[in-house]
């Protein structure tokens, strides 16, 4: 007897519990009320995350000797990026922009076949270089 109470009493609590389910019930809105620098943040993480990681430096020296070898880069190699920055007194010329230093390492292989100089490194986001536009042949 004693379980039988017990076993009616707890069937009677749960039914007391329960939820109605209504199909009309309207759908609710939620609206976030966030900072307006907080998309400049995302911004500016997402840019640290995805943006200049790696790069391969194939020239450090005067102008002239860097457009040949950016232009001999880019008839050899044209799926990489290339372009000549200049930081006092010289001139760069960096190629690609890798995600990974694993991807880095395995285009590196692929050009030091023709510029033994090449090496990787990662900008540092505190030089301020200024990119130098390719010549055309006009």
């Amino acid at each position: 007897m004693k379980y039988f109470l017990l076993i009616c009493f707890t069937v009677i609590s749960s039914l007391g519990y329960t939820q109605k389910v209504d199909n009309n019930q309207k759908q609710g809105t939620v609206s976030i009320d966030a900072h307006p620098n907080v998309n400049k943040l995302v911004t500016i993480k997402f840019a640290e995350n995805y943006g200049d990681n790696y790069k391969i430096q194939l020239f450090y020296g005067n102008l002239n000797k860097a457009h040949e070898i950016l232009s001999k880069f880019n008839s050899s190699y044209p799926k990489w990026p290339g372009k000549i920055l200049f930081e006092t007194p010289n001139y760069k010329v960096w190629v690609g922009d890798y995600r990974t230093r694993l991807e880095a390492d395995r285009a590196l292989m692929d050009i030091r076949k023709k510029f033994s100089s090449a090496f990787i490194f990662k900008p540092k986001k505190q030089i301020v270089a200024k990119a130098i536009t390719t010549k055309t042949d006009n």
